[in-house]
């Protein structure tokens, strides 16, 4: 069987400085799990110089691999620019669910008091995003409108999915859209939420309508939830919830791409925040939504050697943290890399004490 091949899309700025972090951690000589990299310049330079074209190279790529691990990038705001290489993935590999779970920090005292895990799964296209819009000059003043859409197909999908996500946490699928509002746009993705609940009877399910969900989000803070969303109401849950757990850099983001039966076959796994120009070149900023993007990417491989290097990753990084090496935003003291060099060093003391057990870990 041939070796898995990570294709890895490079950035900008601390994006790329934290991408290495994560590669480091996924090096066989530290994993002992034998993985290629194929690797593709997505920086804002290298989308100017190939109009756009390596960012279809790569996505060409991660159809083929089944996986990608891409760094934080540059989307310029002249029109008329390359704009977003995110839009263009997304499209090319048919990326419809995006997933972030907030989970707690050991020994970082989350803003709320938050202990089980919260996963947004959303769509990862249409709705607000790419949708038309104009302005209109009335004898009333002027009119901004917007024409948006979603599919039966992606609200199929990112119903499905939060179902067999939350199956696999044990959680309760939570929320759900203003279908009361609209009940043609919004009702769709009701109706498959629902469809989804009966076919997976023994997950609860508490709909719930969006601003609801914020409302109540404090007090069923300590039960595991998976929140399906619309694209935008989505965004903007995962960027409140990762912050309920004390850091948006706590955290990973996957994309996924769905096959006919509703589970991933292309993934690719990213930090959920951004170029962060302020801390480049500092060897400050925090790798940890890095190193976890990769560690989810092995998790998904049906390969136990995988889920067991995946595991000894999020056990390491979670476990320096807790005994003390943080980065600034987390209250600690220790650069970049120095963090990335404890996870290590505790990669390789977890799998060499593991192998002592045979397959019995």
């Amino acid at each position: 069987m041939s070796k898995p091949t990570i294709v890895v899309m490079e950035g900008d700025q601390t994006g790329q400085e934290l991408l290495e972090q994560a590669l480091r951690v996924l090096s066989p000589d530290v994993t002992g799990y034998d993985v290629a990299f194929q690797r593709f310049d997505l920086s804002l330079e290298n989308r100017r110089k190939t109009n756009n074209q390596v960012v279809h190279e790569a996505a060409a790529a991660m159809r083929e691999s089944g996986l990608g691990l891409k760094a934080a990038t540059i989307t310029p705001e002249t029109k008329g620019d390359v704009g977003s290489p995110n839009a263009i993935l997304r499209k090319e590999i048919n990326g419809t669910v995006i997933v972030r779970t907030g989970r707690r920090i050991p020994g970082i005292a989350p803003p709320v008091g938050v202990y089980s895990p919260i996963s947004v799964v959303r769509m990862a296209v249409d709705d607000a995003y790419g949708a038309k819009e104009w302005r209109e000059e009335t004898e009333d003043g002027e009119y901004a409108f917007r024409t948006e859409k979603i599919s039966r197909a992606v609200c199929k999908g990112v119903a499905k999915y939060a179902f067999q996500h939350a199956k696999r946490l044990n959680a309760k699928v939570f929320g759900g859209p203003k279908f009361t509002v609209s009940p043609i746009y919004e009702g769709m993705f009701k109706e498959e939420l629902d469809a989804a609940a009966k076919q997976y009877s023994d997950v609860q399910y508490d709909p719930q309508l969006i601003d609801a969900t914020y409302a109540l989000l404090l007090v069923k803070a300590g039960e595991p939830l998976v929140i399906p969303a619309l694209n935008r109401d989505g965004d903007c849950l995962s960027d409140l919830v990762l912050q309920m757990f004390g850091s948006i850099a706590g955290s990973e983001s996957m994309l996924l791409a769905l096959d006919d039966d509703f589970r991933p076959n292309v993934i690719m796994a990213e930090a959920p925040h951004g170029t962060a120009p302020s801390l480049f070149g500092k060897n400050i900023a925090n790798p940890m939504a890095m190193i976890l993007a990769g560690a989810a990417l092995l998790g998904y491989q049906d390969d136990k050697q995988a889920q067991s290097v995946s595991r000894a990753i999020y056990e390491s990084t979670l476990e320096a943290i807790m005994e003390g090496t943080r980065t600034s935003d987390l209250g600690g003291s220790s650069t970049t890399t120095e963090f990335t060099d404890e996870v290590i060093r505790r990669i390789r003391t977890k799998l060499e004490v593991w192998s002592t057990f045979g397959d019995g870990m």
